[in-house]
């Protein structure tokens, strides 16, 4: 489940009034804290349509599938990219799941309401015929059991690891102060890392998978003894779960509990350590992460440890507080490089050439919608249709004359007039806003002309340029690379 956060998700359309959202503090780099302010603001949760989450997932295309176990998965996850470029994973429920819409809604409703920097957090829901959809943050750097058990570059250091232990202690406690005791089926997978390489525990796991389903989907030897015994679970089981993470994180493998613990209880400490890190860590501290994995594994339910002594245990066994989560992974991170194949426009917005932009905007003219101008002077003679032309005309005019106040001012009495948007009267209007000083605008102008032709590569740049403009360079970077890659696509099928 994934989420790369949208720098542009803060920004409102004008005649839309600003939502209130919360607060913001920037963490130090894997610390350490207690404080829980989020460190990047999460979009209001809202109720989503079926048909923008099937555009988001190119109709839940498999080819968007990040679910690990792919379409074999029960519940399959989706990586969508809604209207506005935000990045989301969407959670697909196996029909018949949730039967009564309405609990379904409530239930998602109640988890969304629960916010946390060490969550991924969820943003939205859907539930509109057998369809049940939850749509979270998405999280572009894969989960624990990837960087565990099937890692390419490096295994998981030892620091990481501990960091791991306290987020997710970090997040279980918020979320029990928050009344939401039962996090369902913990595990490796429900452990994903941000754009920083930070850990977060995903927000899926505060939902069962079905309305009367189990809480555990994972093997028989890994569920709480209670839950093997009664079938339900209690916030205990929860602790139980999390000693489970604890000996994947100390032994690099998922190893059954009991097997773990014949290791533990013979000293045989070593065996049950990855060998991969070896030098890593103090002996000391293994041990006292070894513990305190017993102590949740205790089979009464009773005898395990609160939430409040996970993190007081985990706490001082970080040494390396200081270095950021991306460092100590090796992840490359926000590095934006620009695609080789630009257009002259692509190229001129890359610069922040306004000039240049201006000049091709006016050659370019209305080339790239046929038949727009066709169609309004084939209907000339009716006087609406005049004065749309009209106010086109002097827009034109304002446009070509660089003045751009009142090229705003026609160009947006059209936007209103014209039954059938116009992708370029966006365009320009969107150029104008920017040499107004109205960046936001400008990339609202941008996004909308993106929704009249969405393959159009002038759209892509010029949101490029307006979100240069409002300092948000690697979002820019990623439009300037869409841009590019349709320029190419609309190349090969002319050359075809």
């Amino acid at each position: 489940m994934g989420c790369l956060h949208s720098k542009t998700a803060h920004l409102h359309s004008p005649e839309d009034p600003p939502t209130a959202l919360p607060d913001s503090k920037k963490p130090d780099p894997g610390n350490g804290g207690d404080d829980v302010d989020q460190e990047c603001q999460v979009p209001a949760f809202k109720e989503y349509g079926l048909s923008e989450l099937r555009r988001a997932t190119n109709e839940f295309s498999t080819d968007y599938i990040v679910s690990e176990s792919g379409e074999k998965a029960p519940n399959v996850v989706y990586r969508g990219k809604l209207e506005n470029n935000r990045l989301v994973a969407v959670k697909r429920f196996s029909k018949l799941s949730w039967p009564d819409a309405q609990q379904f809604m409530a239930e998602a409703a109640g988890v969304g309401k629960v916010r946390h920097k060490r969550l991924v957090n969820l943003i939205g829901c859907c539930a509109e015929g057998d369809e049940r959809l939850l749509v979270a943050e998405y999280m572009p750097n894969d989960t624990l059991s990837k960087h565990l058990f099937h890692w390419d570059k490096q295994p998981l250091p030892w620091e990481m690891r501990v960091r791991v232990a306290y987020h997710v202690a970090q997040a279980l406690d918020h979320c029990s102060m928050e009344n939401r005791k039962i996090y369902h089926d913990l595990n490796a997978y429900r452990i994903l890392f941000d754009e920083d390489g930070d850990p977060r525990l995903s927000s899926f796991g505060l939902m069962k998978n079905s309305r009367d389903g189990k809480s555990y989907s994972t093997n028989l030897a890994y569920t709480p003894p209670e839950f093997l015994r009664t079938g339900r679970i209690i916030p205990e089981s929860v602790i139980y779960s999390y000693g489970t993470v604890l000996l994947d994180l100390l032994s690099g493998k998922h190893i059954p509990p009991s097997h773990a613990l014949d290791l533990i209880r013979g000293k045989n400490v070593l065996l049950l350590m990855d060998s991969s890190l070896e030098g890593q860590y103090a002996n000391d501290d293994a041990t006292k992460l070894v513990e305190l994995a017993s102590k949740c594994l205790q089979f009464e339910a009773r005898e395990r440890p609160e939430i409040k002594f996970l993190l007081t245990a985990v706490a001082p066994l970080q040494k390396q507080k200081e270095v950021a989560s991306h460092v100590l992974m090796g992840l490359t991170k926000n590095t934006a490089v620009l695609p080789t194949m630009l257009s002259p426009l692509g190229k001129a917005c890359a610069r922040m050439d306004l000039t240049a932009v201006h000049d091709i905007l006016l050659k370019t003219g209305y080339k790239d919608e046929e038949g727009a101008e066709n169609e309004l002077s084939f209907q000339e003679w009716t006087q609406q249709v005049q004065d749309i032309l009209n106010t086109k005309k002097f827009g034109d005019i304002a446009f070509r004359d660089k003045d751009f106040k009142n090229a705003i001012e026609y160009y947006s009495k059209l936007v209103v007039m014209m039954s059938v948007p116009s992708a370029t009267v966006f365009a320009r209007r969107a150029f104008s806003y920017l040499m107004n000083d109205q960046a936001e605008l400008a990339l609202r102008d941008a996004m909308q002309a993106q929704v009249c032709i969405p393959d159009w590569p002038t759209a892509f740049y010029l949101q490029a340029l307006a979100l240069s403009k409002l300092g948000m360079e690697t979002d820019a970077h990623d439009m300037l690379n869409d841009g590019a890659a349709f320029e190419a696509k609309r190349s090969n099928s002319w050359r075809g």
